[in-house]
């Protein structure tokens, strides 16, 4: 079992996966970042052998912390319980939002909007599918008042919200 302090929740926490929504996406820009590193330190260390080797250190380390989120997605799903809504996407972002701040789910959300600042896009690469719109934007968070996300059951999702919602 995992610990509290690792983003995995209470053993009664729903969770709701999403790494198999957003992962693929994330994976291909790995896969890109991987070939970019390569020509880029083959043409830099023509000229300047000392800079590739800098350069290149910077990229590895930038595709190994995207590398570790992308493996901890699994493991640290949407959490959904104890009066609380845990939307993150691994390592990278989470936002902890309690259920009463909560006005409304749907299913989709307009490509402009997404680019909002008071919209915070979980999705990352992917088209979200579920967005959570809040009473009011969070507090320390950039007035952020509505979730957007990519998650792999997004109809269970919405289901186990308003059934929690409806609850409380």
């Amino acid at each position: 079992m995992t610990g509290a302090g690792d983003g995995s929740g209470d053993a009664t926490d729903l969770r709701f996966a999403y790494h198999r929504a957003v992962a693929p996406m994330m994976w291909m820009l790995v896969a890109c970042g991987t070939v970019e590193l390569l020509v880029t330190h083959a043409l830099i260390a023509f000229w300047h052998p000392t800079a590739a080797l800098i350069v290149s250190l910077l990229t590895l380390v930038g595709l190994g912390w995207l590398v570790r989120g992308l493996l901890l997605m699994k493991h640290r799903p949407v959490l959904l319980g104890h009066g609380r809504l845990v939307m993150q996407v691994g390592t990278i972002r989470r936002v902890d939002v309690p259920l009463d701040a909560i006005a409304g789910i749907h299913p989709s959300i307009d490509m402009q909007a997404v680019k909002r600042r008071s919209v915070l896009n979980l999705a990352l690469l992917a088209y979200p599918n579920v967005v959570v719109d809040l009473v009011a934007p969070l507090p320390g968070r950039r007035g952020i008042a509505t979730i957007a996300h990519r998650l792999d059951d997004p109809a269970a999702f919405a289901t186990a919200l308003e059934r929690l919602r409806a609850s409380s």
